[in-house]
């Protein structure tokens, strides 16, 4: 069986080489087979493993430097048939690829806004008059930049010699430290699947989001009371707005226990009595990632 996993292309992303790094490990650890799709956005490639049209996708989550992906939070909210089945850490190594003569001759900077947001003291330092423009991701930009001697973009080293582009300056992340959560996303029906091929008898962290019925005082500390009563520990809470009216909020939480465990199977129907919806997005386990491979 060969397996298709959906991720933010063109070709040459970051994602991508996620995604490759996690179809190796596939093949090594399972012998399975999978082949890469790439989608113009990450909400599109969410949605192509909600309707079916893969089985698997690779999104980023969080940066260590700018924090965490909100497309992928909202398309994660909205799409309800979705699950976690594992977590890839990456090394993020920005590099500036343009066919400028020099650093002088750029007038604009396009890539994606979190790789713009990871560069933004660099930039400002060595490129503080140039232009700044977003885009969907750190190779859209690429296949066009040979004819524009005033362009550059920030991608990463592989993409320069996927489409064969002159580097002018590597290692410009703010932050020598700078690394990207991912997650590997398959449907509610696929999980039993996919989880064979994790391989996994136990995980270490378990993702939920929730919304509480009323924005009043003491909502959102009765939920967090519950995992402290049961000394479950949490690596991450964030807020995302409703997008119903201003002021009300999601909450994704990241909890640092396999859904099975006791003390998780404890919280669940505590919390369902303070929140208005409860969605819980898998259990699974960290995979680091070797930029190499």
């Amino acid at each position: 069986m060969t397996l298709s996993i959906a991720h933010l292309g063109p070709p040459g992303t970051y994602t991508e080489q996620a995604a490759f790094f996690y179809v190796n490990w596939l093949n090594k650890t399972q012998g399975v087979e999978a082949i890469l799709c790439p989608y113009p956005t990450i909400a599109q490639s969410l949605q192509a493993v909600a309707v079916d049209q893969a089985q698997l996708a690779v999104v980023p989550m969080e940066n260590s430097i700018e924090g965490s992906v909100s497309m992928t939070m909202d398309a994660l909210w909205q799409l309800d048939s979705l699950q976690i089945q594992l977590a890839l850490v990456m090394p993020i190594v920005h590099t500036l690829i343009s066919c400028a003569a020099s650093l002088d001759r750029i007038e604009t900077v396009y890539s994606h806004p979190q790789a713009l947001a990871q560069c933004q003291g660099w930039l400002e330092q060595f490129l503080p008059t140039v232009q700044l423009i977003p885009r969907n991701s750190t190779t859209e930009a690429l296949q066009g930049l040979e004819q524009e001697v005033t362009t550059a973009a920030i991608s990463s080293s592989r993409a320069a010699q996927l489409y064969s582009l002159p580097i002018l300056a590597s290692g410009i992340n703010d932050y020598p430290e700078n690394s990207t959560r991912f997650w590997v996303i398959s449907q509610n029906q696929h999980q039993a699947q996919a989880a064979h091929y994790i391989s996994s008898t136990s995980t270490s962290h378990t993702s939920l989001a929730l919304s509480v019925p009323a924005n009043v005082p003491g909502a959102l500390l009765q939920i967090l009371q519950v995992f402290a009563q049961l000394g479950i520990n949490l690596s991450r809470i964030e807020s995302r707005p409703t997008k119903r009216s201003l002021g009300e909020y999601l909450f994704f939480i990241d909890a640092e226990a396999d859904l099975t465990a006791p003390q998780m199977q404890s919280a669940l129907p505590e919390l369902e009595a303070y929140t208005e919806v409860l969605k819980i997005f898998g259990s699974y386990n960290v995979l680091p990632v070797s930029p190499q491979e």
